[in-house]
C-alpha cells in the first residue's frame, strides 16, 4: 500500500522499484566502506594528493626565497663594486701582496735548485 489507501498496483510497483534502487545504492555504499583494500587505496590517494600539494607549496616558497636571496646578493655585489670604484686602495694592496708573494716564491725556489 502507498499510504493513501487507494491500493493502486502501479503506484505500489513504482514504490517497490524505488525502494529496491535505494536499497541497492545503500548496499553499494556499505560494501565500499567494508572493503579494506578500497579504504587503503582511497587513503593512499588522499595522502598522495596532500603530499603533491605540500610539495608544490614548498617549491613555490623556496623559489620565492631563492629569488629574494638572489636580489640581495646582486644588491650587495653592486654595493661592493661601487665601494671598490670609490676606493681602489684595498684591491691595489691585495694585488701588491700577491706580487710580493709570487716574487718570494720564485726566489725561494731558485735557491733550492
Amino acid at each position: 500500500m502507498t499510504g493513501n489507501g487507494t491500493g493502486d498496483v502501479a503506484a505500489l510497483r513504482e514504490e517497490i522499484r524505488r525502494t529496491r534502487v535505494e536499497l541497492g545504492e545503500t548496499m553499494e555504499l556499505l560494501a565500499a566502506r567494508a572493503d579494506p583494500k578500497a579504504l587503503v587505496r582511497h587513503s593512499a590517494e588522499q595522502a598522495k594528493a596532500r603530499m603533491r600539494e605540500q610539495a608544490s607549496l614548498t617549491a613555490a616558497r623556496m623559489r620565492g626565497r631563492a629569488a629574494e636571496r638572489a636580489r640581495l646578493v646582486r644588491a650587495q655585489a653592486y654595493e661592493k663594486s661601487e665601494a671598490v670604484g670609490r676606493n681602489p686602495l684595498p684591491w691595489a694592496a691585495i694585488a701588491a701582496g700577491a706580487l710580493v708573494t709570487a716574487v718570494v716564491l720564485v726566489i725561494v725556489r731558485g735557491r733550492h735548485r
